[in-house]
């Protein structure tokens, strides 16, 4: 991945709208920028993040640049002089579970900050694992982090959102990308998606994100001057219940997931693959806590066509065990099938950086 990028790094964000002059190195120590007195003054605090709308294909018309889109957990890191707050899409704080990072931002040439990025864990081949990085949590080993930084909110008192997307990443590159591991500079590989793609698809990363180049950020908004084109299919869903156990199993055989459609739970599919004895006895653990004797899915039991849906019939209701639509499971899968459910799901971890009412399809 990291050769990928160095390999189109002269393609990075072009030179129109860049702000005067970022120089590192001043007497405080500080990046200094020439107009930095002209911006709104702005204390650093948690910014939401702003979102990428799912699309299939590239635009054909626009000024787009490209970057790597990771399989992480997104961040907010916030820095005010010595104290470093790493904060999750739901404001976890994070910071406890990664002190190399916190070190590593506390070392930056800035006072203050507020950084958008995301931390990864890299498999053998140098492709960002959220299965990777859970399973380091999960297991306690200590293996190496990497936070990506990619977005700049604010630095030494100033607010930088309403800059557009390339002068915040000039400021960004200057401040971060001398930076040691684990922080990590995530720059723009190209403006051409179709190349970028195939590479992308060839090495078996994530995707890539698109960015309009003048793009304003815009807090928890999904506009869609940003957006995502995913070369694996996979995304957060809603565990509402489980199936019992079956065989040499132990304590559920399928969770049953969904998503929220207008504030109701929507049933997508069971998945009963990708877990591991440690996985299955952590999340059963965690599913006992939250029982309920209801069903929380707005359309269980439903027939289509003539056929119980997943075969799940009035009958078999009585045999799933329900639970309070409290967390949120990472879902691999092959693709939606014509009558909206899941084909071949594969359970990777659990979210905790995401609420469940914010679960949604994607891309419908």
């Amino acid at each position: 991945m990291t050769r990928l990028k160095k390999k189109v790094k002269d393609e990075a964000v072009g030179q129109a709208h860049r702000l005067p002059a970022v120089q590192l190195g001043s007497r405080s120590g500080r990046p200094t920028i020439a107009s930095l007195s002209k911006l709104p003054s702005a204390k650093p605090h948690f910014v939401e993040p702003m979102k990428a709308k799912l699309v299939e294909k590239p635009p054909a018309t626009g000024d787009w640049i490209y970057e790597l889109k990771f399989d992480g957990i997104r961040l907010i890191a916030v820095r005010a002089d010595k104290k470093v707050s790493l904060l999750s899409r739901n404001q976890n704080d994070l910071s406890a579970r990664f002190p190399e990072i916190v070190e590593a931002i506390k070392n930056l040439a800035a006072r203050e900050c507020v950084i958008d990025g995301e931390v990864v864990a890299l498999d053998d081949e140098g492709r960002s694992s959220f299965q990777l990085l859970q399973a380091l949590k999960m297991e306690g080993r200590k293996s190496p982090v990497y936070f990506y930084a990619f977005d700049l909110l604010q630095l030494d008192g100033k607010g930088l959102v309403g800059l557009p997307l390339e002068a915040r990443k000039n400021v960004l590159e200057k401040l971060s990308g001398d930076a040691d591991d684990p922080i990590r500079y995530s720059g723009a590989i190209g403006s051409d998606a179709e190349p970028l793609l195939d590479e992308v698809k060839r090495r078996g990363l994530e995707g890539l994100i698109g960015k309009h180049r003048n793009s304003v950020y815009e807090p928890g908004r999904r506009s869609g001057v940003w957006i995502k084109l995913k070369c694996v299919q996979e995304q957060e869903f809603v565990i509402g219940g489980y199936t019992p156990p079956q065989g040499a199993r132990k304590h559920f055989g399928a969770i049953l997931v969904g998503y929220y459609d207008k504030n109701k739970l929507v049933f997508a599919g069971k998945v009963g693959t990708g877990f591991t004895t440690k996985s299955l006895s952590m999340l059963y653990k965690k599913l006992q806590k939250e029982a309920r004797y209801d069903c929380p899915f707005v359309d269980l039991p439903s027939k289509q066509n003539g056929q119980w849906v997943q075969g799940i019939t009035p009958s078999m209701m009585k045999k799933m065990d329900w639970v309070n639509p409290k967390f949120v499971a990472q879902i691999k899968f092959a693709e939606w099938t014509r009558d909206g459910k899941l084909r071949a799901p594969v359970f990777l971890a659990l979210r905790e950086d995401k609420k469940p009412t914010d679960v949604v399809r994607e891309g419908y």
